[in-house]
């Protein structure tokens, strides 16, 4: 159809549309008298707009609000099977694939490991095809698929960058590849930027436009999240903070080569195990009950340096003091080191502290963090922990696919 102009009654109708299954979305089921309320339409116009959206598929009637004084009135709903997504979390390891419904319910998933000399289109044809399977589904009737990797592919040349560690996805057809092997548009992504669009939708970072995702997990990053969109840089590669020199480790010649950075080797898991052993603090393991239950950002087993990291950390932080304590201590001013360089320059509203390295200090090592980044940092942003605790990435990838299909189900003016 034509597209709308500016103050026509098409362009006026998709508006209210667009109003009326945001508020579904958000609301759950409303009656018609409801969302009229909440619109500012009159009942009329409100009952002729649900009808619309009623034959178009997008709206269910799900039934009565009885129990209130009055007559009942029919309740409608948003169709969660008005379309599909997909998310697939790409790591060393292996891939995971996720399948969401329009209202965000995740319905179904599937993993693939890594095996060696495996394609990435078959390592990923196979996972997705997997959970599209689980859910009942084909792979036609998914809308939007968003893949998640480490590093980012050069929108100039369509490679991928910063991410020497991931086999088999380094071919400079891959994106033409992948495209031709799947029937919907695909979309590409920073794991720790889905993390943070993650915390954005659903958790910490709720309600803020201006933040910083600081990670620390199998590698350490970060998110920059600029007037509420990400800020992904010329070649993809903001945030890449592991680069970042700091002072207190030498400066790394040809860091691309050496993938790794003063950052990186000042703050990253790898060291944790002897900077514990530096201080006195026993690097064995302790009890189970000691090491933290701290889920992955990708789902599944941590790798050994970041199983070892985390086991540390969660000893420290549930006996602060003495050896712990300095070792907490530690730990934080390493964080802060690089950390007060991002705000010095992006001056953030908030940080969110996500990653199990980090998670797994909890409380007493936020703390610590706040006070060293205090004596640092120019400003003083709120630091806060991430929310999103079990799989924030794929939860990221999802979120970021279903954006782009609400914005074109939910434009019911085409």
């Amino acid at each position: 159809m034509p597209a709308a102009t500016p103050g026509t009654p098409s362009l006026l109708r998709a508006m209210n549309d667009r109003a009326a299954l945001e508020l579904l979305l958000t609301h759950g089921p409303l009656s018609r008298t409801r969302i009229g309320h909440l619109t500012g339409l009159s009942k009329p116009t409100a009952s002729q707009l649900l009808a619309r959206l009623e034959a178009a598929g997008l709206v269910l009637a799900t039934g009565t609000d009885g129990g209130r004084p009055g007559p009942s009135a029919q309740l409608y709903a948003l169709n969660p099977r008005a379309a599909y997504v997909g998310g697939l979390d790409v790591t060393p390891g292996r891939v995971l694939a996720a399948v969401a419904d329009l209202a965000g319910t995740v319905i179904a998933s599937h993993e693939v490991p890594y095996t060696e000399g495996a394609q990435a289109v078959d390592q990923v044809t196979e996972a997705l095809g997997g959970a599209v399977k689980a859910a009942g589904l084909h792979r036609s009737d998914l809308h939007r698929v968003v893949i998640a990797t480490p590093g980012a592919f050069d929108p100039q040349s369509g490679r991928l960058r910063y991410a020497s560690h991931l086999p088999g996805w380094h071919s400079p057809t891959l994106l033409e590849d992948l495209a031709a092997a799947l029937p919907m548009p695909v979309e590409y992504e920073n794991d720790v930027n889905l993390a943070a669009v993650a915390e954005q939708r659903l958790g910490a970072a709720r309600g803020h436009e201006d933040f910083v995702l600081l990670w620390n997990e199998e590698g350490l990053g970060a998110a920059l999240v600029l007037g509420d969109r990400l800020h992904r840089g010329w070649t993809g590669g903001a945030g890449e903070v592991g680069f970042l020199p700091v002072p207190g480790r030498p400066l790394v010649r040809q860091v691309t080569r050496a993938n790794s950075g003063g950052y990186q080797e000042l703050a990253g898991v790898e060291g944790l195990p002897r900077l514990a052993a530096e201080l006195g603090m026993a690097t064995a393991p302790g009890p189970a009950s000691d090491a933290p239950d701290v889920p992955g950002g990708h789902g599944g087993p941590h790798s050994p340096e970041v199983a070892a990291a985390v086991a540390l950390l969660g000893r420290a932080a549930a006996a602060p003091e003495g050896a712990h304590l300095a070792f907490l201590q530690s730990y934080a001013t390493a964080l802060a080191t690089g950390l007060a360089s991002l705000v010095a320059v992006l001056d953030p509203e908030i940080v969110v502290l996500s990653g199990a390295a980090i998670s797994a200090g909890g409380e007493p090592l936020r703390a610590l963090l706040e006070a060293e980044l205090a004596e640092l940092a120019p400003s003083r942003p709120l630091l806060v922990p991430g929310e999103v605790r079990e799989r924030p990435v794929l939860h990221g990838a999802l979120e970021s696919a279903l954006a782009a299909t609400r914005d074109e189900v939910f434009d019911t003016s085409r």
